[in-house]
């Protein structure tokens, strides 16, 4: 045992002897005085017990009566029982300390749990907020280059109307001016014939029929302008015979008076299309070799209709100078009207419409339409080389 605790022992004994000594009453301050220097010490309640068994043994057998040893043992009961009262004090001050942080400790992690929970949700909304930004920068981009589109497909729109006015003014000039200089001339020159024939009618057979025969020129003249006209505003072929006739009449046509050969195949069963879509293949192939003519500088162009599994692809193809696309396939500012017309008749039918050209490369133009409500089908029999006839 150590110093202190011996010290607290012979104090113990000294204290216990003069209690036993002065008799009954006596106080025991000087018992609970020893608890409370055993609490400073460190001690427990077994450490007094033992150090109160070893003086009470030392005072008890110094008694030679049983009466007066139980007596003793009594009375130093007393004493051991206020002694040990500061150290059962602090213990139960102790537990209810333990009891109170236990409580803290419980609240503390029910706390710490509601945190958590409180910081967890905290940060799905602060990542559901990230994600809203974001989608709402991704959508306010989006919105913004849709309207940029928007306000572009608009002014092209409005680009596209003002041209379609002017071409149709200038049609209406070039048809008023045909039919005023080549028809009128044309009609007021038999009427002058036919007027000549009434006033000769005593020359002879042979100048009679000389001038019949110029007369019926004249005629056969006029009727040909009338035919090119209501060829250019809707070829007959195509209601009359199909499409393949009237493409082939109309190449045929075209090289004659352009020098540019043009090559084309077709596969049999192209003429189970309906008349609309036949009729989108004429007027792309038409405007196609209009641009070549006016802006290819080509020797020659290439036309072919395949079948697709649920398509028929027409394509146009030139060995001209081409041109650098710019954006949604816009060429020159005077090749856009012809453009847009082929794409807005694509749509019409449900097609799809595509122009690839680089400068040097030659231009290509590729339209598919939907085989929907047709029969098409192809073998490798029904695909046939078309090549243009010598007549029409």
């Amino acid at each position: 045992m150590k110093t202190e605790p011996r010290s607290l022992s012979r104090s113990y004994l000294a204290e216990l002897r003069k209690h036993l000594k002065a008799g009954t009453g006596t106080s025991v301050t000087s018992a609970r005085k020893l608890g409370m220097k055993a609490v400073a010490l460190g001690l427990e309640t077994l450490h007094i017990a033992k150090i109160h068994e070893e003086a009470l043994i030392l005072l008890a057998s110094a008694q030679d009566s049983s009466r007066v040893r139980r007596e003793v043992i009594r009375r130093a009961g007393i004493f051991f029982a206020e002694a040990i009262t500061p150290i059962e004090e602090t213990h139960r001050g102790a537990r209810e300390s333990n009891i109170k942080l236990k409580q803290m400790i419980e609240t503390l992690t029910l706390r710490t749990n509601e945190l958590e929970v409180s910081n967890e949700e905290l940060r799905l909304e602060i990542n559901h907020r990230k994600a809203v930004e974001d989608d709402l920068r991704i959508s306010e981009g989006t919105s913004s280059q849709l309207l940029s589109r928007s306000l572009q497909m608009q002014e092209e729109m409005r680009n596209l109307s003002r041209r379609l006015l002017s071409c149709q003014e200038e049609e209406r000039k070039r048809i008023s001016r045909e039919l005023h200089d080549v028809i009128g001339q044309t009609l007021t020159g038999i009427n002058v014939r036919l007027n000549s024939l009434k006033s000769q009618s005593t020359a002879s057979s042979t100048e009679l029929h000389r001038e019949i025969g110029i007369t019926q020129k004249l005629v056969e003249k006029s009727l040909e302008i009338v035919h090119r006209f209501a060829r250019d505003l809707r070829p007959a072929a195509i209601d009359d015979l199909g499409s393949i006739p009237a493409l082939h009449s109309y190449f045929k046509t075209f090289m004659k008076e352009t020098g540019i050969h043009v090559g084309f195949t077709a596969f049999a069963g192209v003429e189970a299309l309906d008349t609309s879509k036949l009729t989108v293949f004429y007027r792309v192939a038409q405007e196609s070799l209009n641009n070549i003519l006016r802006h290819a500088k080509a020797s020659r162009a290439d036309v072919s209709i395949s079948s697709l599994p649920a398509h028929v692809c027409m394509e146009i193809k030139d060995d001209g100078r081409g041109f650098k696309m710019n954006g949604h396939e816009r060429a020159a500012k005077d090749e856009r009207l012809g453009l847009l017309g082929m794409r807005e008749r694509l749509e019409m039918v449900g097609g799809t419409f595509q122009v690839i050209s680089s400068p040097g490369q030659g231009t290509t133009v590729h339209v598919e339409v939907p085989k929907a409500g047709s029969t098409l089908r192809e073998s490798p029999s029904t695909r046939t080389k078309a090549p243009i006839p010598d007549r029409a």
